[in-house]
């Protein structure tokens, strides 16, 4: 799908990765840009339209899509991260937190604009992965956990969304320069390349963007003897 005089929906939009991908958007063309956050009123980019959205509330969840019928192209971006060990007395409790938000808020958005994209032409849903997808780092389990699921999530939707002509594109992607990776001191992309990457790879119908080196090499490590998971 072509990004000039889309219509765009993103999910997490008021800071980091979201507001990147807001920023490309209007940048290559979209005609309407929804920018979506638990609270409209954190978004301060000019030329978006502010929804508000908590992707674990139903009701909100319903309300968004019946409001925002034009969109064309569905961003699922917002995304917890958390960190906790596997045997930590809080771990199950966390993954569901990120289950929550990472799996079924995203399942939950998909289905509910399904319709609409499929009304609008068929179009594009972009999910925010994670190289953690493929691999699980010390303290980060629940996190990766959630990732993996939204990846076979993100495989099972683009099979079934084929029929009507929506394309279902996966970014994959290691730090990044946000909130969320504040204080840790690894090379990090800068969020509005990643945005601008992806963004092409929808256009160019591409089922999955590795967005840096780290997300290349370990879904490259994954057929060889010494999978970066092991």
């Amino acid at each position: 799908m072509q990004l000039k005089n889309a219509i765009v929906f993103i999910t997490g939009a008021n800071r980091g990765l979201g507001r990147a991908f807001a920023e490309a958007a209007l940048a290559a063309g979209a005609a309407k840009v929804y920018a979506a956050a638990r609270d409209p009123a954190t978004i301060t980019l000019p030329g978006v339209v502010p929804v508000a959205l908590d992707v674990t509330d139903s009701g909100q969840v319903a309300a968004a899509a019946a409001r925002c019928s034009d969109v064309t192209l569905l961003i699922n971006n917002a995304g917890v991260s958390q960190a906790s060990g596997v045997l930590a007395a809080d771990a199950i409790a966390t993954a569901r937190h990120h289950f929550e938000t990472n799996v079924f808020g995203v399942w939950a958005l998909t289905q509910a604009f399904a319709p609409v994209l499929q009304a609008n032409g068929g179009g594009a849903v972009l999910n925010v992965l994670s190289v953690l997808s493929w691999l699980t780092l010390p303290g980060l389990a629940p996190y990766s956990a959630s990732k993996s699921a939204a990846w076979a999530l993100s495989n099972g939707l683009r099979a079934e969304l084929k029929a009507q002509g929506t394309q279902v594109t996966s970014l994959h992607v290691g730090y990044m320069d946000t909130d969320m990776t504040r204080g840790l001191d690894a090379p990090k992309s800068a969020p509005a390349d990643v945005a601008r990457l992806a963004l092409q790879g929808v256009e160019a119908g591409a089922i999955e963007v590795l967005a840096d080196d780290i997300s290349r090499q370990v879904k490259q490590s994954l057929s060889g003897a010494a999978p970066a998971y092991a």
